[in-house]
């Protein structure tokens, strides 16, 4: 904790952290938030709407994220920024408008847990088409290009035209068609999904966990692209590590992630560490994310299968190198560790984890389906 808190204040000057403290609205720290739709958010006048910034301890700089609000039948300011966005509706109906500098607006319809990505510097704007409040959750590449160019004019006024990005394109808002398998992942190609919470996710993954079904969406050419997991209740994910930068929200069930530095190695409470492992409780709602390299396992103690947004950098069409980089020093997240990867497997794990998982669901009334799993390892 100590090491993360310094870090932290090590990042107080960059060009992001002043901007978004120069932003005027509460700007919230920590491992989590419990419900992203309870949060109290201040005025925001740049936007015309209300909003509030998450500085997690694991987005280190890499990635942004705001919590924003549009009064009933109102709208934001119009808006175009050379950062990358991913937006997840919370609450509430609407509409975005999409243009290039004196082009033809494009409009799509949205509603609750709709997730799309406003192409890279195209002028876009939120609209409430609703009696009630619009709330909605954003993460960013803002803190990346901020740091660099630590302008604000440039980057919400630079004129460039992205037009590889977008062109005015009629039905590029469509949900996307295109489904294929890269490697051990399943991919989606679309700018658009109409409830994220309510997909089908029928792609199966073992080598994250039992019964793990996932699929991975690639946005509007961004770098920064996003995953939907499922898993059944009664059942939890191996634990593993990765860089810095990725937001996980809960769109179903509940329970908890563990998370510890690896520098504690694969056996945190029989190795003496167990004060130090992080408990993040979650539920609908809840937003969260794990430090760089410190392992985490998300467990469900809920009654129904759990599901999972991931927002991240990790695109297999538009790869960075800072993510890259990362996956080759561990040979990535599906690796065990005694391989040079950076998974536990089952098998390996520390035996207090699943005895604490299973006094969990013990206490919650839910069916442990952990032992066909482990009489299988």
């Amino acid at each position: 904790m100590n090491e993360l808190k310094e870090l932290m204040a090590s990042l107080e000057k960059t060009g992001y952290q002043r901007w978004m403290r120069g932003e005027g609205i509460p700007v919230v720290e920590g491992f989590g938030v419990e419900d992203v739709r309870e949060m109290k958010l201040g005025p925001w006048r740049r936007v015309a709407g209300k909003g509030t910034f998450l500085n997690l301890y694991g987005m280190e700089g890499t990635t942004g994220m705001y919590v924003a609000e549009i009064p009933p039948g109102g709208a934001l300011n119009p808006e175009r920024h050379i950062y990358e966005e991913v937006i997840c509706i919370l609450a509430g109906q609407g509409a975005t408008e999409v243009w290039q500098e004196g082009g033809e607006k494009r409009m799509f319809e949205w509603g609750p847990w709709s997730v799309f990505a406003p192409p890279l510097n195209a002028w876009h704007r939120l609209l409430n088409g609703g009696r009630e409040p619009v709330k909605f959750l954003a993460v960013t590449s803002a803190p990346l290009v901020m740091d660099l160019y630590r302008n604000a004019e440039f980057v919400f006024n630079c004129p460039f035209t992205f037009s590889d990005r977008f062109l005015g394109e009629e039905g590029y808002f469509n949900v996307g068609q295109k489904h294929y398998a890269l490697g051990m992942q399943t991919m989606w190609e679309t700018n658009f999904i109409s409830d994220v919470r309510a997909m089908g996710v029928k792609d199966e993954l073992y080598a994250k966990g039992a019964d793990i079904k996932l699929v991975q969406f690639e946005a509007s050419g961004n770098a920064l692209i996003g995953h939907v997991a499922d898993w059944p209740t009664g059942m939890y994910h191996k634990a593993h590590y990765h860089g810095a930068g990725a937001i996980l929200v809960i769109l179903r069930s509940t329970g908890y992630t563990l998370m510890w530095p690896k520098e504690m190695g694969i056996h945190p409470y029989s190795d003496g560490h167990g004060g130090e492992v992080v408990e993040v409780k979650w539920r609908e709602g809840s937003v969260f994310g794990p430090p760089g390299a410190w392992f985490h396992q998300h467990f469900n103690v809920g009654k129904e299968p759990a599901r999972q947004l991931a927002i991240r950098f990790g695109s297999r069409l538009y790869p960075v190198g800072l993510h890259e980089a990362a996956k080759k020093k561990s040979d990535g997240v599906y690796i065990s560790v005694k391989k040079g990867g950076t998974m536990i497997e089952y098998e390996d794990e520390d035996p207090e984890i699943r005895r604490r998982y299973e006094a969990e669901l013990s206490r919650q009334g839910v069916p442990c389906k952990m032992s066909a799993v482990f009489s299988a390892c």
